[in-house]
């Protein structure tokens, strides 16, 4: 019972292990994230794996909600290479145009923010594949976050396909710089499901085992991992779902797992631009009610290990690009209704 009681003030009031509350157990106040769009391209879009990439991904690589300034193109030079303006534009070259520099994203999105609501923020790289990048340039937009006082971390969105050799090694020494400094460095995976069969439907070009692999070397380099999972894919039945969330819990602490390893459980949404907006028209496609979210959710909570730390629960989608569900438009509603619910 004190075992339990002591789980229950660490969550903060909450019904779980949110990463809120881990932040407030680790920095004593409320951390922020700021997330920001390195102008990297993914294998699924430039042609490498497919050209069309996942088919619920908007044309943002679900970075709809970084902070996000393109400059002209005043020249064609990418790392001291000539290209063509278009295969720059296209991510043919392994970039899309030039987002202004991550250090000025990070100061417009402090800007938001004031001292009388934070001070300290995590760095979110959501856009596209953040490990999918010359490491030159990678090691830049990292440090350069890295380097800011206010900036207590990183989290950095990827594909578990895009970790070769040479970008594990400079995580590696990277995460041993700077966790002198008290300062971390997380990896986010998108695995979205566990099932082969939807992965093909969904176009996520590569298989399980990858995803394990991944887990794997990142661990070995003492690198907290962070697991997307999409509730409500296509062809998904209740148990296909929470058998991911199963999968996806044990994975993650096969062995103990290192501070921040958690999981994001993400609604599906219905976006315009994608491939999956064509089907929900064509009526191949049903979505989740918020009763029926909520009920996942709530069972997802209680197969997951308590240790695990919940980073997200809904997601959003932008309202202009919107299609369904048409509720999970209304944030501040879920919030509130979801709070209620898991009470």
């Amino acid at each position: 019972m004190r075992g339990e009681i002591a789980v229950k003030e660490a969550w903060h009031g909450k019904p779980y292990y949110s990463v809120d509350a881990f932040f407030k157990n680790t920095y004593g106040e409320k951390i922020y994230k700021i997330a920001v769009d390195a102008g990297l391209t993914c294998p699924n879009r430039d042609g490498t794996i497919d050209s069309r990439g996942c088919s619920f991904c908007s044309a943002g690589g679900s970075g709809d909600f970084a902070v996000r300034m393109y400059e002209e193109l005043s020249d064609t030079s990418v790392y001291g290479r000539q290209y063509d303006p278009e295969q720059i534009r296209s991510g043919n070259c392994g970039h899309r145009p030039r987002a202004v520099t991550v250090s000025l994203q990070i100061a417009q999105g402090i800007a938001r923010f004031n001292k009388k609501v934070g001070e300290r923020f995590v760095i979110y790289f959501q856009a596209y594949t953040n490990t999918y990048g010359d490491p030159a340039y990678l090691r830049e937009i990292w440090t350069n976050a890295l380097d800011n006082p206010q900036v207590v971390g990183i989290s950095i969105a990827t594909r578990p396909d895009c970790l070769p050799e040479e970008i594990l090694d400079l995580l590696d020494e990277l995460n041993k710089t700077y966790s002198a400094q008290n300062k971390f460095i997380w990896v986010e995976l998108g695995l979205q499901t566990m099932h082969e069969r939807t992965a093909e439907e969904i176009r996520r070009g590569y298989a399980l085992p990858v995803y394990e692999q991944a887990l794997e070397s990142l661990y070995t380099i003492d690198i907290a991992t962070i697991t997307h999972i999409i509730l409500g894919l296509p062809g998904e039945t209740r148990e296909d779902m929470l058998a991911t969330v199963r999968y996806v819990g044990e994975k993650l602490t096969k062995k103990d797992p290192h501070p921040g390893t958690g999981v994001k459980l993400q609604l599906l949404h219905i976006l315009e631009g994608t491939d999956l907006a064509k089907d929900y028209r064509a009526g191949k496609v049903a979505v989740l009610s918020m009763e029926e979210y909520f009920s996942l959710l709530k069972e997802s909570l209680k197969v997951l290990p308590d240790n695990l730390v919940i980073h997200r629960l809904t997601g959003d989608g932008p309202k202009k690009i919107l299609i369904a569900p048409e509720w999970s438009g209304n944030k501040r509603m879920v919030m509130n209704s979801l709070a209620k619910y898991l009470k």
